[in-house]
């Protein structure tokens, strides 16, 4: 089994509120995309690495790359305006031979491998599965600042990265969206839309956190400093 990893990494990190990217901020003197990129390396299914960036950043990246090598081939490819572009890109250079397709954002640098490893694995066996957690707060649906209603959470979770599909599941997916002009947030919400599988869910981790805030980089410093300790 081949694996194809794409890391969308072409956002801007407008809620970050620094100067820098926030895929290229640094946790302990590493910019946070090869914190991710050596989770990936470490997995022995994965085949290749895609990093999908901004044009203006490709020579950033080949810097950081020779700076720290991967021991996995990588490839960057240019990004779009928005995720979905980026990622559908980098889609298009992903070779016939390979059967599983990885998505993970290049900020959630703290992925347990035993967990690509599983989410993988059930996507081998379902055709398509993500990792979520189920919300631990109570949910509340609004309108105008008003409570509707609040949602049962025994039927939601929260969706996190990576998300693993038959590489052409994805690709059939990624066109009917473009057919239709549907923009989803994540790559599950094109595949749900196909009718033809369903989306598996493999229990993630609350330390797979997605780093968009300060207040995030301040926990990533705090998982980084526990994981050195042990």
């Amino acid at each position: 089994m081949r694996v194809s990893v794409i890391l969308p990494a072409a956002g801007l990190g407008t809620r970050m509120s620094k100067t820098a990217k926030k895929q290229f901020l640094q946790l302990d003197g590493v910019p946070i995309l090869i914190h991710t990129l050596r989770r990936f390396a470490s997995v022995a299914s994965v085949g290749e690495i895609i990093i999908a960036c901004r044009a203006e950043d490709m020579e950033d990246v080949h810097a950081m790359l020779s700076g720290a090598p991967i021991e996995k081939p990588v490839r960057l490819v240019e990004g779009g305006d928005s995720r979905q572009e980026s990622v559908e890109h980098a889609l298009a250079t992903v070779g016939e031979d390979v059967e599983l397709v990885a998505v993970h954002d290049a900020v959630r640098p703290f992925v347990a491998v035993a967990l690509i490893e599983k989410v993988i694995a059930e996507a081998a066996e379902s055709g398509a599965a993500i990792l979520g957690i189920v919300p631990v707060d109570t949910v509340k649906q609004v309108h105008l600042a008003r409570i509707q209603t609040t949602i049962s959470r025994d039927r939601l979770v929260l969706a996190q990265t990576p998300q693993v599909f038959h590489t052409g599941l994805l690709k059939q997916a990624f066109l009917k969206a473009r057919e239709d002009g549907f923009i989803g947030t994540d790559e599950s919400s094109l595949v749900e839309r196909l009718d033809t599988v369903e989306v598996r869910v493999v229990p993630g981790s609350d330390r797979n956190i997605k780093i968009t805030k300060p207040t995030d980089l301040d926990l990533a410093r705090h998982f980084l400093a526990e994981e050195s300790g042990s």
